[in-house]
């Protein structure tokens, strides 16, 4: 009978013949993060935990989540898959319906003798309904299995009365996050002795914002400005894509000043966050173990917070198809810098298998970026590749290349999008009538299908 200690013991004595010790992976995933972060140029928002890992990593500026929302997004960045292949299309679909063989990122680590870990939210879970349940975290990719509880939006403290209620809490005890930091270094200090994948997944800044007073107190109301819109913005703006989720639009029937304390407090909401993945890291550095330990952190996918007067997710403009992503390797060159090299997410699972010397499952549909974070001025992907379906009805499919974004539309009157983002970097005017239309819709036929080959 072969056992995880015999895999376990087999691996190490492959590594050790080469003089080698395992890396750890410590992936870290925040819930509906987009790039308002220190490390990334936002002005206001504070996330110095963040912000230092990207110092001794790779900040990735070009990452593009395959499907903004939660369960189609994790399901492909976990898998390796792009959403048409695993049929997560929508939330609440378990991608073993359509690809029960297929082996994830943590199951690869599992089944090459390292402790495979999960606390939090990793695959999709429903916020804030099942915190606290093990739904959809498909079990077989781990050996411990985790889902902290939280107060969530039973927290006691000040509320407003706002479509988006954020609350403020005179402490962070109770919330899933603090609990999740909890579990998660009761794990590296218990498995500080093998090689281990460790997955911890954050809640915040998933709706409801709930953070302590304090990180409210970071953002004073006046300090907090608006999304730029422009008179005229949806004029030509594709039918189809404006009725994706139709309630966002239109900033959700929100007044102005709702708007501004919806930013503040989606803004506390990842300062928090960002502090308790700061504890995570704060062990690994006590417990000696940073030096051999690969750190991922990702947000899941992007967020609105205005732009085009859209809030939450569900779109393909760029705050929604837009991750952070930041890559930290021991001895890795280039630490400290940001590429501009387009990514995907289907690439962060061969990435970590290469970079921890695992081979991955031939299926996979993403590339290796272990170049790109030798040499981090350098080309990668002449394109990347993002999709949404809605009730059956709406389907958008968007392409993203160094210097433009090509939306098509099927369904509630189709439509197509052509975005330069050398000129128009908020994506205010459809060029679909230039000349480079033409060759945009081409490069995406050649495209779409070969990403996919």
């Amino acid at each position: 009978m072969i056992t995880r200690r015999t895999l376990l013991g087999a691996s190490l004595g492959s590594f050790c013949s080469a003089a080698q010790k395992p890396k750890n992976v410590l992936f870290l995933m925040a819930d509906d993060l987009n790039v308002s972060l220190g490390c990334y140029g936002h002005p206001l928002v504070k996330t110095p935990h963040i912000d230092a890992l990207a110092a001794r990593g790779v900040r990735f500026d070009r990452m593009y989540c395959q499907f903004p929302l939660c369960g189609p997004s994790r399901a492909s960045l976990l898998t390796g898959l792009r959403p048409d292949t695993t049929k997560v299309l929508g939330n609440n679909i378990d991608f073993r319906e359509h690809r029960p063989d297929a082996v994830t990122l943590p199951q690869l680590f599992k089944n090459n003798g390292y402790f495979a870990g999960r606390v939090g939210k990793m695959f999709h879970m429903n916020v804030p309904n099942e915190v606290g349940t093990n739904r959809f975290q498909d079990d077989i990719s781990w050996h411990h299995s985790f889902s902290p509880p939280g107060l969530e939006n039973k927290s006691p403290g000040k509320k407003f009365e706002m479509r988006m209620p954020p609350i403020q809490t005179v402490t962070d005890k109770g919330q899933a996050d603090t609990n999740a930091a909890d579990a998660a270094i009761a794990l590296l200090e218990k498995h500080r002795g093998e090689p281990f994948f460790l997955g911890v997944g954050m809640l915040r800044p998933h709706l409801p914002w709930v953070a302590p007073s304090r990180f409210f107190d970071l953002y004073p109301s006046g300090s907090v400005t608006l999304a730029e819109n422009r008179p005229g913005d949806h004029d030509d703006i594709p039918r189809a894509h404006l009725g994706v989720r139709p309630h966002l639009w239109n900033h959700m029937q929100m007044p102005e000043a709702h708007q501004r304390e919806a930013r503040r407090a989606y803004y506390a909401s990842t300062s928090y966050m960002d502090e308790q993945i700061g504890r995570v890291l704060g062990a690994l550095d006590r417990l000696g173990l940073r030096d051999n330990t690969i750190i991922a952190f990702m947000g899941d996918h992007g967020w609105s917070l205005g732009e085009h007067t859209h809030w939450q997710k569900f779109n393909l403009f760029e705050p929604c198809a837009r991750v952070p992503f930041i890559l930290s390797v021991p001895g890795q060159a280039g630490n400290g810098q940001g590429t501009a090299a387009l990514t995907e997410f289907v690439d962060v699972y061969p990435t970590l298998a290469e970079l921890a010397g695992k081979t991955p499952p031939r299926e996979l549909e993403g590339q290796s970026m272990v170049r790109v974070l030798r040499q981090p001025k350098r080309a990668f992907k002449k394109a990347a590749f993002t999709q949404v379906q809605f009730e059956g009805k709406i389907v958008g499919r968007s392409m993203r290349t160094a210097r433009y974004r090509y939306n098509v539309w099927e369904g509630e009157g189709g439509g197509e999008e052509v975005y330069d983002h050398q000129t128009d970097p908020g994506e205010f005017t459809n060029q679909i009538n230039s000349p480079v239309a033409a060759k945009l819709r081409a490069q995406f036929a050649l495209g779409w299908r070969a990403a996919r080959a």
